[in-house]
């Protein structure tokens, strides 16, 4: 586990340890068996680590606005039957990072990643109809624990850079990685459930965002214009095409109802490795790189009201938007394909 203060690859990766920023991807080939990370000490660059890494104390926000969200009780972390197949990353004394280079996958590996896609879809279905006001996030992790693991497969979260749980539930203004615990929903909020599950050697990641309870006119329609720019963004996605198009139709889209997008966390390249290349920017921007035919990754916009400035919790996980304004992700894996893409985490 990293020290609070240190940048380190998210769960939905902080933009390539803010290596989307530069010309260049941060990691490049060092000797055998180590990778090297080099950093562009630029202005732009230097602020952003400030803001996010520079924590200002959840407890004084919550002096000025009560009502924002408030860390509850966590649980003790769960257990894993011992025939499961465990991530290597479980098993490694170094933290896990992006890895160098795209999933590309054989018809062996296809079917495996249609596996954990459509069991990652289907968790992620059954964890929606448990939201209701009263639930605690917690009773939500211990349901979709005990279904992945009655699958046969492992909950990717778990352990992940010491993750203390096996989903991300991320409330109202949580951006993402909220960490289970013993807070109720309430009637009006929105949640984000992110499940990834690992099946078989492969990893399906997908979340959504859920409405509790009697949810107002402002949340459902920022949920429905996040839904939207997923939706949109994946139907541009076909062989060749340019992936800075993803964050160029996204970001298009909540320009028309004024909504923010989120720049410190992207999606990511998914497969045998949690994390891989490329990082996919989900706001405008001028990256390089083309969506190859049988490769894997996920989109995952993540939408503001307000500031799409993210704080980090003393937690080193929980993402929340600097002014308390509600926040809304949805999220694919998604497979290239010879006539365009297939979303594999649907049911």
């Amino acid at each position: 586990m990293a020290s609070p203060s240190s940048p380190r690859l998210l769960s939905t990766l902080l933009a390539d340890r803010l290596g989307a920023l530069s010309a260049r991807p941060f990691f490049r080939s060092g000797a055998p068996g180590h990778r090297r990370v080099t950093c562009q000490a630029t202005r732009t660059l230097s602020n952003l680590v400030d803001a996010l890494f520079n924590r200002r104390s959840q407890d004084d926000s919550l002096e000025n606005n009560p009502r924002r969200l408030r860390p509850g009780k966590v649980s003790p972390r769960l257990s894993v039957p011992s025939h499961i197949q465990l991530p290597p990353y479980l098993n490694s004394r170094q933290r896990p990072h992006m890895n160098n280079g795209p999933e590309i996958h054989d018809e062996k590996g296809i079917e495996c990643m249609r596996a954990s896609g459509k069991l990652a879809a289907q968790v992620l279905k059954f964890a929606g109809t448990l939201v209701k006001p009263g639930i605690t996030t917690d009773e939500i992790d211990k349901a979709v624990h005990q279904m992945i693991i009655d699958n046969g497969a492992y909950p990717s979260p778990l352990g992940y850079c010491g993750f203390p749980k096996s989903v991300c539930t991320s409330v109202n203004e949580c951006i993402c990685h909220g960490i289970p615990d013993s807070r109720p929903l309430e009637d009006g909020d929105i949640i984000n459930i992110d499940v990834t599950v690992y099946l078989n050697g492969y990893h399906g990641d997908t979340s959504a965002t859920f409405l509790c309870g009697d949810v107002d006119d402002e949340a459902k329609k920022l949920v429905q214009v996040t839904k939207e720019s997923l939706d949109k963004a994946i139907s541009i996605c076909a062989p060749g095409v340019e992936i800075n198009r993803i964050g160029r139709t996204i970001q298009d889209h909540a320009d028309k109802f004024k909504y923010g997008v989120v720049q410190q966390f992207v999606g990511h390249g998914v497969g045998k490795v949690f994390h891989a290349e490329p990082a996919v920017l989900h706001y405008r921007n001028n990256e390089r790189g083309r969506m190859i035919l049988n490769q894997t990754f996920t989109i995952e916009p993540m939408l503001t009201v307000g500031s799409t400035n993210a704080i980090i919790w003393s937690d080193d996980w929980t993402a929340v938007t600097e002014d308390g304004s509600l926040s809304a992700q949805f999220e694919h894996t998604l497979l290239i394909t010879e006539d365009g893409v297939e979303i594999l985490t649907q049911c």
